[in-house]
């Protein structure tokens, strides 16, 4: 049976993975920050589904607890076949204001971890010959809406570099680009997000399981449903000028939103 590990398994679209993966049969270890969550997550995954289900209670922005769940990763006696790298939170601070911890703390956790967690696994994998890299990356990184959109890109860009150094090895990359979904991401954020048409919010289930259906077909970029199909094409083949509008636009309806 194989196994995979999901960071932010317990909340938003990380739980979507697990139960995605959990239902294709998957044992799982799932790593979040609070223990009474991943406990009651871990009983409720293995009691539907007859899988093993593992805790591993960190802090990733922490970098001791990081370099904890990357010996699990590299641990040759209980190997991982796939690692999603989904914790993640949105970083809505200024680049121009002072206090610059909520920056620090967005790329520790989005960045230096992402790339950290796959180069353990990736090593692990390469022995073996097999395995699969997932990192959730975001069609914000296709935007520029401040540190959030430039930590995505950097997650895109990662994760397609990973893909060139892990070819001919057996072991896959994936970076997942979801638009809108609706989760707790956004109320955690403070963003109502009722500026968003309704269409355009996707179900966490759903980009699951489509982006699981493209990592079986070997894809490098996962952009689940059509409607996001659409919308990557289009911000990769508008003028940048264009893009930057489309950013304001959008950035001024959410502060807007926020206001109200």
């Amino acid at each position: 049976m194989l196994t995979a590990l999901v960071t932010g398994g317990t909340s938003g679209l990380g739980a979507a993975f697990a139960r995605s993966l959990a239902r294709k049969g998957f044992n799982l270890i799932l790593v979040a920050r609070n223990e009474d969550r991943l406990r009651e997550v871990a009983e409720q995954l293995a009691g539907e589904h007859g899988i093993h289900v593992e805790t591993m209670a960190a802090d990733l922005a922490d970098r001791e607890h990081v370099d904890r769940v990357a010996q699990r990763l590299a641990d040759p006696t209980q190997p991982v076949d796939l690692l999603v790298n989904n914790a993640g939170f949105s970083v809505g601070t200024p680049f121009l204001t002072e206090d610059f911890s909520p920056h620090d703390m967005g790329t520790d956790v989005m960045c230096r971890t992402v790339a950290l967690l796959s180069g353990a696994a990736g090593r692990s994998m390469t022995q073996r010959g097999t395995g699969w890299i997932v990192n959730i990356a975001s069609i914000a990184g296709c935007v520029t809406m401040g540190e959030y959109s430039a930590i995505k890109a950097y997650v895109t860009s990662m994760t397609e570099s990973l893909a060139v150094e892990l070819h001919g090895t057996g072991v896959q990359a994936t970076a997942v680009l979801p638009g809108w979904v609706r989760t707790e991401f956004h109320s955690r954020a403070g963003i109502a997000g009722s500026s968003i048409p309704n269409f355009m919010w996707l179900n966490a289930d759903q980009v699951a399981d489509e982006a699981l259906a493209d990592v079986a077909r070997g894809k490098v970029l996962s952009i689940p449903t059509l409607r996001y199909k659409a919308v990557y094409a289009t911000l990769h083949h508008l003028p940048r000028p264009a893009v930057r509008w489309i950013s304001r636009q959008v950035s001024g309806a959410r502060k807007r939103e926020q206001k109200a």
